[in-house]
């Protein structure tokens, strides 16, 4: 029974950033020798066991062959006699696809290490285009590594518009699209996972109901700067989509709202991320201009904000609509959050209690309160004007 360190973990290793999980390979044993040493099976396709101290994954060695569409398509073979270059050789990427022993050598069939150097990502061999699900896979490694300057190796490309041409794509489920979509949204270069997936013909599969939007040069770079701005200062998920999004359907407000709401439909998005990407596309225009608005209409929209009961929400809100307004104009500020903030407090500013007192309808005390929200909103707009 030999253990080896694989994928990931060596990889980011050999390049000097933070290791976040660790996985191993085992090869010469049987899942009953792994019980045996107290090891927990977990997998469910694949023998896969838990460690019993450290809880890290072991998975024995295993070779994969093609026998349906999709990336289930696939039957397993796990046996002691399958060697470590047989289990390396179904990986996706070179630079995935390096172990190292437990004395610390590295074992390198494919040229990982020669890649690393050079930084590219390409694939291990020919039966990378038979798993769908790698097309996402590479762009995600691509914003994980631009910053570092790697790029995708040409014929490896030409092998993701393969799998492309196969619309084999579908076969994918909305939910791992999207949380291949939720990782590539936390690396350093997220923009480069929509980038990639257009380069290669995959956003209209994956991201239909955006793909013509994104085909569009000024939204497409509209959208990256938004969601590049925002992505210095905040590392919420949920706000970096919405300020791509927004960003998208900047210039082309009469489709945002039907196509954002298909998107949210088809990816199944969680709800908060939801909220904000479906009002990021509604409501941001009107904030932007929010200086031309009376007061009836600013409490009209203070209130569909729901400023009130989700003011972090807000909050967020104003900085997506910061990050996409700066990339539409240039700007180096945006006055319309100040003016936000302050309006939002205003109508927070009445004392209800004599009308309380009075022991009013609950629709007098309504009508009350509008009233007075809609007189300190007219003054705060007067102030403001020149």
């Amino acid at each position: 029974m030999e253990v080896y360190l694989v994928g990931g973990a060596v990889r980011d290793e050999l390049l000097d950033i933070p290791v976040t999980e660790r996985d191993w390979v085992v090869i010469g044993a049987s899942p009953e020798e792994m019980q045996a040493k107290g090891y927990k099976a977990v997998g469910k396709d694949f023998p896969v066991f838990l460690h019993p101290q450290s809880k890290e994954e072991y998975a024995l060695a295993r070779t994969e062959r093609k026998k349906g569409r999709g990336y289930h398509g696939f039957e397993i073979h796990a046996s002691p006699n399958v060697s470590l270059e047989e289990d390396l050789r179904r990986r996706d990427l070179t630079i995935n696809a390096i172990a190292k022993s437990e004395s610390n050598s590295l074992i390198d069939p494919y040229g990982g290490l020669q890649d690393l150097k050079d930084k590219i990502l390409r694939h291990v061999s020919e039966a990378f285009a038979e798993d769908p699900l790698r097309v996402l896979r590479v762009a995600r490694f691509a914003a994980k590594f631009y910053d570092l300057g790697f790029t995708i190796a040409n014929e490896t490309q030409q092998l993701m518009r393969h799998i492309v041409s196969s619309r084999e794509i579908h076969e994918i489920s909305p939910e791992r699209i999207w949380q291949e979509t939720y990782k590539a949204l936390t690396m350093p270069a997220p923009e480069q996972f929509f980038l990639v997936l257009h380069n290669v013909n995959a956003l209209s599969q994956t991201h239909s109901s955006i793909n013509d939007e994104f085909s569009n040069r000024n939204s497409r770079e509209l959208a990256l700067t938004a969601l590049n701005k925002l992505a210095v200062d905040e590392n919420d998920v949920g706000m970096r989509f919405a300020a791509f999004i927004g960003g998208l359907y900047y210039q082309q407000p009469e489709a945002g709202a039907h196509n954002t709401q298909a998107l949210c439909e088809k990816l199944i998005l969680p709800k908060t991320c939801k909220e904000l990407l479906l009002l990021t596309v509604s409501h941001q225009h009107q904030c932007h201009n929010v200086f031309k608005l009376d007061e009836k209409q600013l409490l009209k929209l203070l209130r569909s904000l729901d400023v009130k009961r989700k003011p972090e929400r807000f909050a967020s809100l104003l900085k997506i609509f910061s990050a996409i307004y700066q990339s539409a104009n240039s700007a180096n500020e945006y006055s319309q959050a100040v003016f936000l903030q302050h309006a939002a407090r205003a109508i927070e500013n009445i004392d209800i209690e004599p009308w309380v007192q009075a022991k009013i309808s609950h629709k007098e005390l309504a009508n009350n309160i509008q009233r007075a929200q809609q007189k300190l909103l007219k003054k705060l707009i007067q102030e403001q004007s020149p």
